[in-house]
């Protein structure tokens, strides 16, 4: 069984956002890590290695940088890295992104694709999906739980909603999307990152995607326009009130919350 599984180098956001004057994020100039709902995905895949000896092959878009976590994903017990990476393929949105990795899934055997429900740099929950229709694949998103039925030959989902859930089923080959609550992601091992040091990463350019347009790829591809960027705003201080008692504290909590009409 093969299994490719898509994650995504996003910015640290405790170690702050910088943007470029075009508006899209400066991801160079930024601390990153793996997206934590790719990494759920990517736990998932190695937890059907180990249960039916399957093969794991990681794919990501981005940076030369983005090999980084590859070898994150290597050392935790991925078998294959592949970074798709291009001057031309930069700024792209979710719809030049998801036509760029289906192009370069299209070079791979899969079972099954397991993508992160979203990533926390743009929370679009898009290029999953889009990946399945480009590609022709069912799909079954919001994955809290997954399993392998009939033999092998189907994935059996829990889909999480607000205040419910589906289990819904798919014949392979499909796409799942997965949620970060879908389970707890192993460490790296130490072994594992000594072989991750040493494994070979595959890097693919524009001329290597199958059946992807020009017109479809990078900034000049992307349909979406950003009118404006920011990082996050900061709170105040607030106001500050040294009680001489609790129960004049306790006062002076009761007022404002009866002032905001809380109560």
């Amino acid at each position: 069984m093969k299994i490719v599984v898509c994650v995504k180098q996003v910015p640290d956001t405790k170690g702050g956002v910088k943007f470029k004057a075009d508006g899209t994020l400066d991801r160079g100039a930024m601390l990153t890590i793996m997206n934590p709902d790719d990494k759920a995905g990517l736990e998932a895949a190695l937890r059907l290695k180990e249960q039916y000896g399957a093969e794991v092959t990681v794919v990501t878009m981005g940076l030369p940088k983005a090999a980084e976590v590859l070898r994150e994903a290597i050392a935790m017990g991925a078998d294959h890295g592949v970074l798709v990476t291009d001057r031309v393929l930069g700024g792209a949105d979710t719809w030049a992104t998801s036509q760029t990795l289906a192009g370069a899934l299209r070079n791979l055997e899969y079972d099954l694709i397991i993508t992160g429900r979203q990533a926390i740099d743009g929370d679009t929950a898009q290029v999953g999906p889009q990946i399945s229709e480009h590609l022709g694949l069912p799909v079954i998103s919001y994955a809290e739980d997954l399993k392998l039925v009939d033999d092998g030959k189907a994935v059996e989902v829990k889909r999480q909603f607000d205040d419910r859930y589906m289990i819904v089923k798919a014949q392979l080959p499909a796409l799942v999307t997965a949620l970060a609550e879908l389970n707890e992601p192993r460490y790296m091992t130490p072994g594992g990152i000594f072989d991750a040091f040493d494994a070979e990463i595959t890097t693919w350019g524009r001329a290597d995607l199958k059946d992807t347009l020009d017109s479809n790829l990078g900034l000049k591809g992307s349909p979406t326009q950003i009118a404006k960027a920011s990082d996050k705003v900061k709170k105040g201080a607030g106001e500050k009130v040294t009680p001489d008692s609790a129960d004049e504290a306790a006062d002076y909590i009761v007022s404002k919350l009866t002032e905001k009409f809380v109560i």
